[in-house]
């Protein structure tokens, strides 16, 4: 028999005072408007899935899509179609039932894969950007800098920067100690609810999850400012109209996608202060989560000409 120090005594008292499980709470308290809100958000699953699946189809079927820039928007496609798989197949449970439990082992990794997908993104984006940068600015160079491998390289590193912030982000909330309310008042997993239910000093989790944070959007913001800063210099400084409407329809749906995309992530994870700010939270959460993934390839598909000449193509194919 092993001797218990006093210790592992209180290691073993904290151990059992954890929460195995935790309670979502959902979008809504009404019980009228959930199988109005499981139809509207099927839907959108549903679209969003084909539609991130469809253009990803049509890029590797269409060799005229096999491009620096399509190959981003492959990626990008990639998470977003990922990304819906890991909190809306839960949330529609939720319409259905009374309680949504979800154990914590789940939770936890319903947070590391949402951290995971929302930075690559980010990185993404970032990349995409720069491609844009080198495309307008740097026209000679655009296939020596812009080259396979470079690509490749890029989004590997996308990734693996997405899953260390991920881990470090996890880690931070899995050292946490839950031994009061097990009710998230959100419908998934977010940083802000778990940590408003968490027993104890939480300050130092805190401040590392918020500095993994700054860190991705500070430095992924400033290449994004400074590719679309030296655009707008060489833009300036063209003097056909035909140049500038050329640049700008190559930056437009990126531009648009970078702004919903960090200004509604911004507002989703403002801290709130009170009950109002916390239904507005799940508001921009929502548009966050699961409008922006199925807006994405409407974006880059419905003005672009590219996307529009596979698609009839690949139909070609399919009916002859």
């Amino acid at each position: 028999m092993f001797l218990q120090t006093p210790h592992m005594k209180q290691m073993r008292m904290e151990n059992d005072s954890s929460v195995s499980e935790f309670i979502l709470m959902g979008l809504t308290y009404q019980p009228d408007l959930r199988w109005p809100l499981f139809v509207l958000f099927l839907v959108n699953y549903t679209a969003t899935v084909m539609g991130n699946l469809t253009l990803m189809t049509l890029i590797c079927l269409n060799s005229h899509l096999h491009t620096p820039m399509y190959f981003f928007i492959l990626n990008l496609s990639f998470i977003d179609f990922c990304y819906s798989f890991v909190f809306t197949p839960k949330m529609l449970m939720g319409f259905v039932s009374e309680h949504t439990t979800i154990s914590f082992t789940g939770c936890m990794t319903q947070l590391f894969f949402f951290c995971l997908f929302v930075n690559s993104e980010c990185y993404v984006l970032t990349a995409m950007a720069y491609d844009r940068y080198v495309a307008i600015c740097r026209p000679l160079l655009y296939t020596v800098v812009m080259s396979p491998r470079a690509c490749s390289l890029l989004m590997l590193a996308a990734h693996l920067m997405g899953v260390s912030s991920a881990i470090v982000h996890t880690g931070c909330i899995i050292h946490l100690r839950f031994c009061g309310s097990k009710v998230i008042n959100h419908y998934m997993c977010d940083t802000f609810p778990l940590l408003e239910l968490s027993c104890g000093s939480n300050h130092a989790s805190e401040l590392v999850s918020s500095v993994s944070v700054a860190v991705v959007v500070v430095m992924s913001s400033l290449i994004i400012v400074s590719s679309y800063s030296l655009i707008l210099i060489n833009v300036i400084h063209l003097s056909s109209s035909k140049g500038w409407s050329k640049a700008v329809s190559t930056c437009s749906s990126h531009i648009i996608t970078v702004a919903l995309f960090y200004g509604f992530g911004l507002l989703a994870h403002i801290k709130p202060s009170s009950s109002e700010s916390v239904v507005q939270r799940k508001f921009f959460s929502v548009v966050y989560t699961f409008v922006l993934p199925l807006l994405n390839p409407l974006i880059y598909s419905l003005r672009n000409k590219d996307v529009k000449l596979a698609v009839k193509r690949t139909l070609k194919r399919v009916t002859t």
